[in-house]
């Protein structure tokens, strides 16, 4: 019944996002995780960070990743809970550290998740899932499943932060 739930759940966030999931779709797995995110359009912070940090060209790599994205509106959430700019975002010395907190090597569906699993981060640190609502740590999936060549990305509505 839990799976059946899950799955519904899952389903139906698919369809509530069925732009960002189409523009995935259009681009097949022909495109890598960066290329994916950065023609979804909601990710402009994201791809900055990417490139400041030097990650663009790993997540451009063969992989495959999981990557944990949060959304630009994600991003202005942080800074304004930081109180801080977007450049002072990006001129952090922990940036790449909390990039690569978003991001677990291998590609993992939302089919494979497991209530309480611990996923370990290219952070060197562990995610915690849960699901009913699919949960990263604190943050919701608010689109799952978006297949990329080398890769998943499964958006969600906050920045992690390594503890």
């Amino acid at each position: 019944m839990k799976k059946i739930f899950a799955f519904s759940l899952v389903f139906m966030m698919l369809l509530s996002f069925s732009g960002l999931a189409s523009a995935a779709d259009n681009t097949g797995s022909k495109k890598d995780i960066v290329d994916t995110a950065v023609q979804a359009g909601d990710f402009k912070i994201l791809a900055a960070a990417l490139e400041k940090a030097g990650l663009a060209g790993t997540l451009k790599g063969e992989g495959p990743f999981t990557v944990f994205a949060p959304t630009d509106a994600a991003f202005n959430q942080l800074l304004t809970d930081l109180n801080i700019t977007a450049e002072q975002l990006l001129a952090r010395k922990d940036l790449k550290d909390i990039l690569l907190y978003h991001v677990v090597p291998g590609k993992v569906m939302s089919a494979d998740l497991k209530d309480g699993m611990k996923a370990k981060t290219l952070a060197e640190k562990e995610v915690t899932i849960s699901l009913n609502p699919v949960k990263v740590n604190d943050a919701t999936v608010v689109t799952p499943d978006i297949a990329a060549s080398n890769g998943v990305i499964h958006v969600i509505d906050r920045v992690l932060l390594p503890k």
